[in-house]
């Protein structure tokens, strides 16, 4: 695929279309994608949508560059002062946009409540990690055990006000599920380059600049309004008709027609999440079958089953359009060196039915699966082909497709992990093998503790083991070693199905300009509006 280059980085429909307001100087950026952030909270939602929504209001002691370099953002910088001590230098004079100053107190209150029940965000610091205030611009994180890539997820670990959080009633987290609304839920008061000064779920957000905000300013904006639209065809027609300025993600069928518009542009490049379906292989018997008195995924000869029956190639060919990339890992080839080792089970109907009988499934049996319609490319288009791909070996699935409020309240561990089968996508906030190994294969707990995306419930304790070394080895190669050996257990206990990357789509009028990073995070810091 030509798309598929690891230069990512860079860069007349008769539909209603939503009323925006009255036109506006070229400083203003309306743009559009197909979801919403249900909750300014930084800490409701572990989804690339929400972080990056918010990445523009609110900042961790790092920061991501256009090629996802980790680079100074709150903290000037850090060293490793002992094997297991950490000391972070805050940077001095920034204030939060109510005017509160920034200092070591908000890093240990935020430590302190993203690790909280109900924060989506718990594995950004270890539970172990002790957080000290040194003085008032700086902060040691002091370990039980060395780990190489400590900070590597903090650029989506945005740090709070303490005195705001404490003045509002607002210091614990809100969960996705959206029971425990507090004013974060509805109000933000970060440090970054933007604020949010009107915000309606579901109807449009709007962000104007931070004049006091202690970096320099690399775009020319005004004001940026946001607007969820839901339906492909209503978002392409905007973008076309130049309601909206930029617009993510394209359908695939439709980027030749944005390329070929006048004043329009499709931007296409890889992107490092892994889509992916899991299956409940905690519960004795499925919330959602037809068989009882036991758990038909606990056995692996059905999860691969599950594996063998799908036809990947048919899915890139006739869904994505070709802007995916097949993938027997459940991590981006990028970011991993040994991937070309690791091959898919091979799509094979006949040997899918032999290992169902083996089971003792041989007339298969019915399960529910849980799909959003509005977070991934095609997801729901996704989750139909497979349902009609398992019904050919005898698989017969009832698919609940709904939206990703509803979809993720109900299949995450505030929704109790309300789910037998699922599709989900997933980005390694540290761009590292051990983010997935530990958020989605880690063994854990009906609460979540342990791997707390780990839907299905997958456990080894062998695998645990190895994610442990892994998280402290510093030798590269055997890091890699221990990464390969882990993987391997995941492949061949089918603890998750993996799809393929999706590639990003964004579709932008020619006179924007925009930086579009392979973790699909829009950022306004770099736009420019000619």
């Amino acid at each position: 695929m030509s798309w598929l280059r690891v230069g990512a980085a860079a860069v007349a429909l008769s539909l209603a279309v939503p009323a925006f307001t009255t036109a506006a100087s070229a400083e203003t950026l309306r743009w559009a994608f197909q979801g919403d952030a249900k909750s300014l909270d930084p800490y409701s939602l572990n989804e690339t949508f929400t972080l990056g929504f918010l990445g523009n209001v609110y900042e961790g002691l790092t920061r991501r560059g256009p090629d996802l370099e980790i680079l100074p953002a709150l903290a000037e910088r850090w060293e490793v002062i002992e094997p297991t001590r950490w000391r972070f230098h805050l940077r001095k004079g920034v204030k939060f946009h109510n005017g509160n100053d920034f200092t070591a107190d908000d890093v240990v209150f935020s430590a302190e409540r993203v690790r909280a029940e109900g924060s989506d965000l718990t594995t950004r610091i270890p539970k172990d990690v002790v957080v000290e205030k040194v003085d008032d611009h700086t902060v040691d994180f002091v370990l039980t055990k060395p780990n190489p890539i400590l900070h590597y997820e903090w650029d989506t670990w945005y740090i709070m006000d303490k005195e705001w959080a404490e003045a509002n009633n607002a210091v614990k987290p809100t969960s996705a599920s959206g029971q425990n609304e507090s004013f974060a839920t509805f109000n933000a008061n970060g440090t970054g380059g933007f604020r949010i000064t009107s915000h309606e779920p579901g109807v449009r957000s709007v962000f104007v600049p931070n004049d006091s905000w202690w970096d320099t300013a690399e775009h020319n904006l005004t004001e940026v309004i946001f607007t969820p639209i839901n339906s492909d065809a209503t978002r392409v027609a905007a973008l076309l008709s130049g309601e909206i300025d930029m617009m993510y993600p394209v359908p695939v069928q439709d980027i030749q027609r944005i390329e070929q518009n006048e004043g329009t542009k499709a931007l296409t490049g890889p992107e490092l999440r892994t889509i992916f379906l899991g299956m409940d292989q905690k519960r004795d018997e499925l919330l959602y079958s037809d068989v009882k008195g036991k758990n038909p995924f606990k056995d692996v000869r059905v999860r691969k089953a599950v594996y063998q029956a799908i036809d990947i190639e048919a899915i890139k060919d006739r869904i994505m359009r070709g802007l995916s990339e097949p993938s027997a890992l459940m991590l981006s080839p990028f970011m991993y060196s040994r991937s070309d080792e690791f091959k898919r089970h091979p799509y094979d109907p006949d040997a899918a039915k032999k290992l169902l009988a083996e089971a003792g499934y041989a007339d298969g049996f019915t399960v529910g699966m849980d799909c959003p319609n509005d977070r991934y490319v095609n997801d729901e288009r996704i989750c139909q082909a497979i349902v009609s791909m398992l019904a050919r070996v005898g698989i017969k699935v009832d698919l609940n497709a709904q939206p990703k409020a509803q979809y993720f309240a109900k299949v995450l561990a505030s929704g109790g992990y309300d789910t037998s089968f699922y599709l989900l996508g997933w980005t390694p906030g540290s761009f590292d093998a051990h983010n997935v190994l530990v958020n989605l294969h880690g063994c854990r707990d009906d609460k979540g503790a342990g791997g707390p995306f780990n839907l299905g419930g997958f456990c080894s304790e062998k695998l645990d083991a190895l994610t442990a070394e892994i998280g402290t080895e510093n030798d590269p190669t055997k890091r890699d070693e221990l990464i390969a050996q882990a993987f391997t257990i995941i492949h061949e206990e089918v603890a998750h199905v993996p799809l393929h990357q999706q590639g990003l789509a964004w579709g932008v009028r020619d006179n924007v300009e925009v930086v579009q990073r392979a973790d699909n995070q829009f950022l306004f810091r770099w736009v420019k509006k000619n």
